[in-house]
């Protein structure tokens, strides 16, 4: 894959580390794209935090990231249905899973997981960090899970070919607004 697709996520995040605007969100995008549909550069899986938000960490504006949030940045089959379609579809050939520091959904995995339907979400992030207590060392495990999650699920898809499409891991420091890519 040409690696020119990382090194814009890259530009994009250092322009938000040096408080740049944001992507564009112009009145002439937003026709754009409606008129001729979205051609995201990248899937982006990442966190419901609020802190996290992928179009402004990554400075991008409309149509650029088909970005799905779930708390703890975890999959099941609508996720990766909404992967599924964003590559066979809209031939996005990056998925990026965003994981982030300080996540409450891996503090909570950690600290004896959740009730209700919150334990849908902690059991798969105990599943992912075993016996790892560290919640930064439990975050950067979380994404590997849902990176190798993503690659088995697609390894063998036929409307995906894997020879077009990245699958990569990052962790976004909520303090420092840096993406550490894995």
């Amino acid at each position: 894959m040409d690696h020119t697709l990382i090194e814009h996520l890259c530009a994009g995040n250092r322009r938000y580390l040096a408080g740049e605007a944001a992507g564009d969100v112009s009145a002439a995008v937003r026709h754009e794209t409606a008129e001729n549909g979205q051609h995201p550069k990248a899937i982006v899986i990442a966190c419901s935090d609020s802190r996290v938000i992928p179009e402004a960490i990554f400075n991008a504006g409309i149509g650029e990231l088909f970005t799905i949030r779930v708390a703890g940045n975890v999959l099941d089959r609508h996720q990766l249905g909404s992967i599924e379609y964003a590559a066979a579809h809209l031939h996005c050939p990056l998925i990026l899973v965003l994981g982030h520091t300080g996540c409450g959904a891996v503090g909570a995995a950690l600290s004896g997981g959740g009730e209700g339907y919150i334990q849908y979400i902690t059991d798969e992030i105990l599943l992912a960090v075993g016996k790892e207590r560290d919640a930064d060392t439990a975050c950067r495990l979380n994404v590997e899970h849902a990176v190798e999650t993503i690659r088995h699920a697609f390894r063998d898809h036929p409307e995906i070919p894997s020879a077009n499409l990245e699958i990569r891991g990052a962790v976004y420091d909520i303090r420092t607004g840096e993406v550490n890519w894995l």
